[in-house]
């Protein structure tokens, strides 16, 4: 039962996956980094790096077999490697980035305070607070502009008066903006949360609760008073507010915000690459939302750009970032088109990265493309390969904050199966789906008109079936728009599918023919 555990938690062990999320130029920065330290290249820190490099999936009793390390010395052991690693990547000039680059700074001016050498330390700390300044790092600033204050009060200068009220005025400025920050990231923050935990609203009281918390939370401030990151966190706080009350033009209007704030100021790209690529995907999902398929096409076309020209910092971080919204964006562009059998290329390509990433990746993000690939097979009429990408998202235990995804994940399981003329299995998938449903605290008038109209199918004559397609149609066609309601047409395009049956369609043709339509899109 212990080996059984401890191979089910390898990706848990912090040390494991930050030795596999190395790159061959960290790992060679590493090994240049013991032999510096001399006469370590032996070590036992350094013999238990290279063993577990090699090591597939992370076991305790593996590793103590190997002679290596005992078992109560393997924690402090894996305690030092890991700090030495880190320290390594710190001297890596790859991740030598402004922030990194400021605390240096104010590393250097206090040593060289704790020395006496005044002069030399405030001359520093200007050159620190600037850069700082520069790149919008308000709260290291704040931190410097406290510690010349400090200095100032043992290094009496003639201007010490003038000086004085200078750095009283920054210090109050800064404190001014810190405070706002951190008011609309708490807020924003927040919001995420609840959107995670809770999902969309579904009624009045619901709404209400938001729209109370969000008018309390949020803080009064001057526009023209804001900086970059001040207008960074309050575009955040108003695309999670619109999120939660599913207002998906406001999300299109400050993820697009969210992006612009970026064009403006070209440097922040390279600063905060992670932040860009949120936004860039945020933006890319509200024009999904809102069938803006024009914008949407060319806007995916230049994100992909900007990555291919190296526009966006490269580094483990932001590539996985960018294989998560890049491939569940392309997928979007074939559900919104109806070119689902173009798409299918990209199946290969996701399970494939999917298993490069299995160590950083979280599950959630893998079910949700699980998910993906199942509605694109669906598109495409092959639905038993639909019904295996479900079933890895049903089956799965781990997920604690996607009930919406588990909920529609059997949905389209149901239709899947009747698809499939697999009516032996349909009466056990609708029991399934139902006893999972009635579990679920809000349920949907959506997910109990179909699931009931579905098996009622069964009981339909052949010659009538069309008729009861339509009637299924017309109960759920009301709810499209319904401020609570539509969200279940984020998930799986029921009406569509509807209409595919009623005019004896290919679903992939109904959705084609509805992107064309809207053109003035």
């Amino acid at each position: 039962m212990k080996r059984n555990t401890t191979l089910s938690n390898h990706q848990n062990d912090a040390l494991f996956v930050l030795i596999k999320s190395l790159t061959k130029s960290e790992k060679r920065q590493f090994n240049l980094y013991v032999g510096r330290l001399g006469g370590n290249i032996d070590a036992k820190f350094f013999s238990l790096f290279k063993f577990l490099e090699k090591l597939k999936v992370y076991d305790e009793k593996v590793i103590i077999g190997s002679g290596i390390v005992s078992k109560q010395q393997l924690s402090n052991l894996k305690a030092h490697l890991y700090k030495q690693i880190l320290i390594s990547l710190r001297l890596n000039p790859a991740h030598k980035n402004i922030r990194i680059q400021i605390r240096e700074q104010l590393d250097f001016a206090t040593v060289l305070y704790q020395k006496g050498l005044y002069k030399q330390s405030l001359k520093l700390l200007d050159k620190a607070k600037n850069l700082a300044l520069e790149n919008e790092e308000k709260n290291v600033a704040y931190e410097i502009v406290e510690f010349e204050k400090v200095i100032e009060t043992q290094y009496i200068t003639r201007s010490i008066s003038t000086r004085a009220d200078e750095l009283s005025v920054q210090a109050k400025e800064l404190s001014y903006q810190n405070v706002i920050t951190s008011k609309l990231s708490n807020l924003s923050i927040q919001l995420y949360s609840h959107l995670l935990q809770n999902g969309y609203v579904k009624n009045n009281d619901e709404l209400k609760f938001i729209n109370k918390y969000f008018d309390k939370k949020m803080p009064k401030y001057n526009f023209n008073e804001l900086g970059f990151r001040e207008k960074l966190w309050l575009y955040k706080a108003h695309l999670w507010y619109s999120f939660l009350t599913q207002d998906f033009l406001q999300s299109y209007k400050y993820a697009h915000k969210w992006v612009y704030l970026f064009k403006e100021h070209k440097k922040a790209i390279e600063l905060h690459p992670v932040f860009y690529l949120k936004g860039k995907n945020y933006f890319l999902e509200s024009l999904f939302f809102v069938h803006k398929k024009t914008i949407f096409k060319k806007e995916l076309i230049l994100f992909e750009k900007e990555i291919n020209e190296g526009k966006i910092p490269l580094n483990t971080n932001t590539e996985l970032l960018i294989f998560l919204y890049l491939y569940a964006n392309k997928l979007h562009l074939h559900f919104i088109e109806g070119t689902f059998e173009e798409g299918e290329y990209l199946v290969e390509i996701i399970n494939n990265k999917i298993a490069d990433y299995k160590n950083r990746l979280d599950n959630h993000y893998v079910v949700m493309l699980y998910y993906k690939i199942a509605c694109l097979y669906f598109g495409m009429g092959k639905n038993e390969l639909c019904i295996t990408y479900l079933q890895k998202i049903i089956k799965n235990k781990n997920l604690k904050v996607a009930e919406d995804l588990q909920c529609f994940a059997r949905v389209l399981n149901l239709i899947a199966h009747y698809e499939c003329g697999l009516d032996y299995d349909l009466e056990r998938q609708f029991l399934d789906t139902y006893k999972f449903l009635i579990k679920m605290e809000n349920l949907q008038e959506v997910q109990k008109e179909f699931i009931t109209s579905i098996r009622d199918l069964s009981d339909v004559f052949p010659h009538e079936i069309k008729n009861e397609f339509k009637k299924i149609y017309t109960r759920l066609k009301k709810f499209e728009n319904h401020p609570y309601e539509k969200r279940a047409f984020l998930y799986l395009d029921i009406l569509s599918w509807l209409e595919s049956k009623i005019e004896n369609k290919p679903i992939a043709l109904i959705i084609k023919e509805k992107s064309i339509k809207p053109s003035k899109r």
